[in-house]
């Protein structure tokens, strides 16, 4: 089984008026990391997850979600 994650970074980034270099620098990886993760080409680490999802002011659950892809 393939697990899909999708976020909603940028747009939570859009309501704190963050960009990606200041996100990135909040949970301390490149700004590309980010801009990969909102492109759904990163795999990142739950612990990764949680500090974003910290940073935004959210869940995991609220800026995550999972979908099985067969």
């Amino acid at each position: 089984m393939e697990v899909m994650i999708k976020s909603r970074i940028k747009e939570l980034r859009a309501r704190y008026d963050l960009t990606q270099e200041q996100l990135a620098k909040k949970v301390d990886v490149r700004r590309e990391t980010i801009g990969h993760i909102e492109k759904n080409r990163y795999n990142l680490s739950l612990i990764l997850a949680y500090k974003i999802s910290r940073a935004l002011n959210s869940t995991i659950e609220e800026v995550f979600t999972f979908e099985e892809v067969s």
